[in-house]
Order: structure tokens, then sequence, then C-alpha cells
């Protein structure tokens, strides 16, 4: 089954070269059959891939020890769901599934636009063909997962060797967060080939409009859905298996994640002034790259071994690889958007800066300082060693100083953007649509005040959640104030019929309302406590408003691990709330590795984190305690913006007849309104 595997990963690598030369063939010498065949030899070199990772599930699931990938990531006694997990738990499996997920996309957009966009789709297919031919080298050359063990034997003659047993997941991946993190992660990162390929397209054809913008505009929303997705998963993982009681370290893993969400998040925002006003097509075909090129620099951070990192794998052979293809899609970009600029001429200028187009752009600008914000912070101690010979660690403190003040704006925008009219905003209608927000916002911050806050970020920060959240309610109450006094409908009624007739601009409005639970969760680790004891039977230590009595303590032995765990009651202002049982786990199949598993007890208030972190010197047992505020509503906003982001990429129901023409007219009431 193994040599089956890499007879597939070789068939697909020869089909795809064949599909990118022929594309590019039959468009110069004009002969669609070609071009159609090269349609044919990609859809067969996904299926070809396709085949290849189910050969490698089986091995995994059957125990095949004789292949290296097996014997490196699953054991015996693993449970099967683990093992299929196990794909993408050790370096060359996961090269399969980056390989798997670039296939799969590619053959969708290939089979979806087969009779459409005759001009660009050559190109696209070239695109799609040639990144998934560069990952197949790496795949097939350099990173096998099909590979087998051999022995050297005295008279150093090579033979098999098959192990007793394998190594066995990493302890800290078998958790449910885990299982399915990686592969949306995947999702995410390698999504933005799609817009990467018809904007590229776009370009050699000189067909610069909108209509690669709308093409693509799912094919982002939603590939930005699953890098979103992912990056919260993480966090989530992060929070109950790592043990240091928060979620987010501006690890450089994390980092080179967040990087192409924020460029991302950038994109979606500026193609929305293209769309209506036929502006920005230099920055969105930049961004657009800037996009791809950052989600092959995360798989790049992650396998060469250039940063240290819970999330990476060992150093590979792939680095230098991976720096080469990025150069080489970077300066082909920039030779095609130079040369077209001609072609990328906005047909419109700005206005006023009072405009909603230029909240766009400001937001923008804020989103590209954040990401070079966090990509300097990461690549820096890589430069400072390659210059200086010294690394230079640069951690949490650097990231929060620079990108607190940066959220805080993108939190201030994100409230003043719905509340500009397009083109230009009158004094009198921007005192009207900024009042009853500012007033929200300033009721909180003095009340705040009032109440002994004295955190200033924490402080501006909830007074802007407060200000966003409240243009957010006006423009859903003006909305659907406008449509019930059209139609007769009821507010409700009006409210939902709103929203789902206007599901782009409304589902964003959800969407800003899940940051704004987000930052009021990210907003309470600036009240974080922490309190560490060693402790025997029937004493006692305090944090925060708890206070946690030492219980018991028992030893256990499974089959994968060995675990020590303590009990403890926990008590808040007196009053017990839960009993609490941290372990530490000792993993046999991976030479004794411990793992921590945490008791966690979460309010929509507070966070009550323990951990039990071994043996004392003197037998007692060493406690760490975590108060976090409000990490509930950073888990409450991540399945906010999932469903607006899901109501957004609903297909609109066309209007027609009379009601066509009354949503048009409900359209303009409510511009008007907004004006009011």
């Amino acid at each position: 089954m193994s040599d089956f595997g890499t007879f597939c990963l070789l068939l697909a690598l020869s089909l795809s070269l064949y599909a990118l030369f022929s594309s590019l063939l039959g468009t110069y010498l004009k002969q669609h059959r070609i071009v159609r065949s090269a349609e044919r030899a990609a859809l067969a070199a996904c299926a070809s891939i396709m085949l290849s990772l189910a050969s490698l599930v089986y091995l995994l699931a059957a125990g095949d020890f004789s292949v290296t990938h097996v014997a490196n990531s699953t054991s015996r006694d693993l449970p099967l769901f683990y093992k299929v997990a196990a794909l993408w738990g050790a370096h060359d499996g996961s090269m399969l599934l980056w390989v798997f997920v670039t296939a799969g996309f590619s053959g969708i957009v290939i089979r979806q636009n087969r009779y459409r966009y005759r001009d660009m789709m050559p190109y696209v297919i070239a695109v799609l063909m040639f990144n998934l031919s560069f990952f197949l080298i790496l795949n097939v050359f350099l990173s096998n997962p099909f590979n087998r063990l051999v022995q050297v034997l005295p008279d150093g003659s090579l033979q098999r060797f098959v192990p007793a047993d394998g190594r066995g997941l990493n302890p800290l991946l078998q958790y449910w967060a885990m299982v399915i993190h990686p592969p949306i992660l995947y999702l995410g990162f390698i999504g933005f080939v799609v817009p990467f390929a018809f904007a590229v397209a776009a370009l050699i054809t000189r067909q610069l409009g909108d209509t690669w913008i709308r093409t693509t505009r799912r094919w982002t929303l939603l590939t930005w859905l699953f890098l979103g997705t992912g990056l919260l998963l993480g966090g989530k993982w992060a929070y109950v298996e790592l043990g240091w009681g928060g979620y987010w370290a501006w690890d450089p893993v994390e980092n080179s994640s967040l990087m192409p969400w924020l460029t991302g998040t950038a994109f979606l925002h500026s193609v929305i002034v293209q769309e209506r006003k036929g502006m920005l097509k230099v920055w969105n075909v930049f961004l657009v790259v800037i996009t791809f090129l950052l989600g092959i620099f995360g798989t790049f951070i992650t396998r060469s071994g250039v940063v240290s990192s819970v999330h990476a794998f060992a150093d590979s052979k792939l680095g230098a690889f991976f720096i080469y293809y990025m150069l080489l899609v970077l300066g082909a970009s920039l030779y095609l958007i130079l040369d077209r600029l001609p072609y990328l001429k906005s047909e419109r200028r700005l206005d006023s800066v009072l405009s909603r187009e230029s909240a766009f752009l400001f937001n923008n600008l804020i989103l590209l300082v954040a990401c070079f914000a966090v990509l300097w912070g990461t690549i820096f101690p890589v430069l400072s060693e390659w210059v200086q010979g010294t690394k230079v660690t640069v951690g949490p403190p650097f990231f929060n100083s620079v990108n607190i003040p940066i959220g805080l704006m993108l939190l201030f925008l994100t409230g003043v953007g719905p509340l500009f009219a397009w083109r230009k905003t009158s004094l009198e209608s921007l005192r009207r649509a900024f009042l009853r927000p500012v007033m929200a916002g300033a009721v909180t911050g003095a009340a705040l005040a009032a109440a002994g806050m004295r955190n200033p970020y924490a402080l501006v920060s909830f007074t802007l959640c407060a200000f966003v959240l409240g243009s957010i309610i006006q423009e859903f109450w003006k909305g659907a104030g406008v449509r019930a006094g059209n139609t007769g409908e009821s507010f409700l009624r009006a409210l939902v019929n709103l929203t789902l007739r206007n599901k782009r601009r409304y589902g964003g409005y959800i969407v800003h309302f899940s940051i704004v639970l987000i930052f009021i969760g990210l907003t309470g680790n600036a009240f974080n406590r922490e309190s560490s004891q060693a402790l025997a039977g029937g004493e006692e230590m305090k944090v925060g408003p708890y206070t946690l009595k030492m219980t018991g303590y028992s030893e256990g032995d499974t089959p994968s691990y060995q675990y020590g765990r303590v009990t403890l009651e926990a008590y808040k202002n007196g009053k017990r709330v839960r009993t609490m049982r941290p372990e530490k786990r000792a993993y046999k199949a991976s030479e004794g590795q411990t793992t921590t598993e945490i008791a966690l007890y979460s309010t929509p208030l507070e966070d009550l984190y323990v951990v039990f972190a071994g043996m004392s010197n003197d037998g007692k047992y060493e406690i760490t305690a975590h108060v976090n505020p409000l990490v509930w509503w950073v888990w409450l906003g991540s399945g906010v913006m999932f469903l607006g982001t899901l109501l957004i990429l609903l297909p609109d129901r066309r209007a027609t007849g009379a009601a066509a023409q009354l949503t048009t007219a409900e359209a303009a009431a409510m511009e008007r309104a907004v004006r009011k």
C-alpha cells in the first residue's frame, strides 16, 4: 500500500505538470481541445492525490510500522480516532494533507468554471497547477510519508525494519480541537490560492474590472472563515492543553496564522469599494498576492526550523525551497502589477475624508500596520541571528505594547464605518449618526470609571465596545423601522426580513458584533490573577475571590499513560462552587513525555483555571491557579462570527416584480434614514 501511495503521488505530479503546460500551450495555439485536456488532467491529478491520502489513512489505521510516518506518529494502543488524526501529527503526513487540500480546491474551481471565463480559466489552471506541482515535488522527493524504515547491517547493507510499536502521537495533540484544528487551518491557508489564481489571470488577460472579484468573493469569505475558525480552535487548544493559563502567547506559528487573516480581512473590506466605486484596484490585487504569500510563509515558519515553537515541526530540508518559491511568486506578481498599472487606474477619486470609502481605506491601512508589526516581531529574532549571530527574543510585551493601540483603533473604525455615507457625509448627518453611539460609549466609560476601573486600555476598550455596539444596533433599528413603515410588517418580522434580504450588509454587522464580543473577552486579560502554592492534604490557597482546599490525591494507570490527580474543592466567597481534579500525565509511548490536564470552572464573568504542576521537594502538591475574567466571551464571539459569516455566504433570493421594486425603495429609504 505504501508503494501504491507513492505511485499515486508521482502520477499526480506528472498530470499536474501536463495540465500546467498544456493549458498555456492550448491558449497560445488557440486550441480549446488542448485546454480541455489540461482540465481533465488536473482533475485526474486531484483524484490520484485523493487515492494517495486514502492509502496513508489505511496504513495509519492498520498500524503498519514499517512506514516511517506511521511509526513516528502512532502506536498500537492509540484509539482509531487519533490514529486517523496522526495523518497530520508529523511533518510528512501534514505535507500530504496540504497537497490534498490544494488539489481539492483546484479541482473544485476548475470543475465549477469549465464553461465560464474562457479567457481567464487557462491561466487560472496554470497558476493552480504550478502551485500544486511545487508542493507535490516537495512531498514526493523531500517529504514522502510512504518511505519505509531500514536498518544498517554490520556489513553495510540495508534491511527493512519493522519496530514492535510506534512512538505514538504527540500527547499534546490528543485533544478534540487538535483533531480538526490543522485541517481547518489548512483550508484557510491554502484557500487563498483561488483568488490569487484569478487575480493573476485577470492581470495577464487585462480583465481588471470586478469580474474576478465577484467570482472569488465567496471563496475568499469561506477561506477567511476557515482561517479564523482555525485560529480560535488553536487558541482553545492552547488554553486547555498547555496549562499556562492563556490562549494566545504571540508564538511565531500563531502569528503566522494571524497575518493572512489580517490581510484577508483588509481585502474583504476593500473589494466592496471596488465593486461600488471602481476604486482601490491596485490595492486589492496587492492584498491578494500578499495574503497568498503569507499563507506560504506560515507553512515555511512551521516546517523550516527557523523558530522554536510548540506548534512547529522539527527542522526539515524544505525551508530554502519555500523561500525561493515565495520570491519567485512575489517577483512575478509585482512585474505583472507594474506592467498592468494603466489598467488598474481607479474609476473615481476619493470625494471626502468623511465618507465610507475613506473609512474602508483607513481600516485597510491599520490592518496592514498590524500585520507588519506582527511580521516584524516574528522574524526579528531570525534576522538578528543572521546579522549579529545572536538571537534577540521578542516576547509578548512587545506585541502587546504595539498591537493593543492598533487593535483599539480597529475597534473604533469598526463602529465608525457604518455611520458614514458613501462619497460624502454632511456634518449634520454625521452629528445625528454619531449621537447615540457616542452617548452609549460615554455612559459606559463614565460608569466604569466611577466603579473604580483605572486601567487605561481596558477603560478605552470597554468604551469603544459600547460605541460599536451602539452603532450596530442603530443600523439594525433604522433599517427595520424603514422596512416596517414601507411594508406594514411588525418590527421583529421586518428585522428578520431585512437581514435575510441584505445578507452581505447585515451579516457583516453581525460579524462586527462578534468582534465586540471577542474584544470584551480580550480586555479581561487586563485583570487576570494568578497564585501558586504547594499544598498538603487539608490545606488551602486563595486566588482572587476563590479558595481552593486540597482534599485528596490519587494515581492511576491506563494503556496509554500513567497519571497523578489531585482533588480540590473550590469555594467562592465562602460558597462551594465546584470540585476540581487537575492531572499530571506521563505517556508511555512517548518516552514518558508529561502533560497537564487542567481543571476549569467557566462562567460569563470569569474562569477558574487550576493546574497540578507536580510534587514539590517536601512531598506536597504544587498547584497553580488562575482567575481569568471574561474568557467566555471570546468563545461566544467566535460562535457569533461563524454564524454571521455563514449568513453572508447564503445565496440571496432574487426578487422580481413588485418585490424587486420594494427592495429598491427600501434601500433608498434606508440610505436617507442613515443621513438623517
